[in-house]
């Protein structure tokens, strides 16, 4: 009998189930992703494992874990913080999300079905009925529904590659939504489901360049509020 690359089943162990450490990581995660932090939080591991129930050890590695992924930034005294926003990083993230996020929609475009986009319809929908039942305190939970109708999208573009990238980019761009939505609250406008209505409408018509200019004004929406506060000399954090 030889020897065969790839059969060699001694090397296979019965898979563990999830971590704590991975449920502190998942649950930072999603708390920086929907603007659960601002930015220039400070995230001290003992005040963090208190407020998740748990030990310092896999605060401590879930906090390493989003230092590498460049979501928070590890200070000279071994505090960890929210990243500050400054010019540079927003017109940075920005232009990443409308690169990669455009081709994922311009992707998807032809691959949606009917019921894809019916779906998308009733998500923002609901979206709008969040806004009119919590008013002011509607961040949370229109932030998780603002998720789950992107990613509708983007998995129909059935990337291995580019979705990591996005999710990665969403992780870093948390603060910056949650700014924008502060200063949105001050000045008013339009609600962001209008530009999610504009997409929808582009992607039933399977006008792929329609589609990425409504997500591109989409994705700007946000950056450009919180650019005219910094251009104001004001802090967005």
């Amino acid at each position: 009998m030889t020897d065969t690359i790839g059969q060699s089943d001694d090397f296979l162990t019965p898979v563990g189930r999830e971590t704590l450490q991975d449920r502190v990581y998942d649950q930072l995660r999603r708390t920086l992703i929907n603007g659960g932090f601002a930015a220039g939080d400070m995230l001290r591991i003992v005040d963090m494992a208190d407020r998740l129930k748990t030990s310092t050890m896999p605060v401590r590695e879930a906090l390493g874990r989003l230092v590498s992924e460049q979501a928070l930034e590890a200070l000279p005294n071994r505090s960890v913080r929210v990243p500050l926003i400054t010019r540079d990083r927003l017109d940075d993230l920005e232009r990443a999300r409308i690169l990669i996020e455009g081709r994922l929609v311009a992707l998807a475009c032809h691959r949606l079905t009917a019921e894809d986009i019916e779906s998308l319809k009733q998500i923002n929908r609901d979206c709008e009925a969040a806004f009119e039942r919590h008013g002011q305190d509607v961040g949370p939970v229109t932030s998780e529904i603002n998720h789950r109708f992107h990613f509708q999208i983007y998995r129909a573009a059935f990337s291995r590659v580019l979705i990591p990238m996005v999710e990665s980019l969403w992780l870093q761009s948390g603060p910056v939504v949650r700014a924008a939505a502060h200063i949105h609250d001050e000045q008013g406008g339009l609600a962001a489901t209008n530009h999610h209505w504009t997409l929808i409408e582009a992607l039933e018509a399977r006008n792929e360049e329609a589609a990425v200019n409504a997500l591109s004004n989409d994705i700007g929406r946000s950056f450009d509020l919180v650019r005219g506060r910094l251009d104001a000399g004001e802090e967005a954090a």
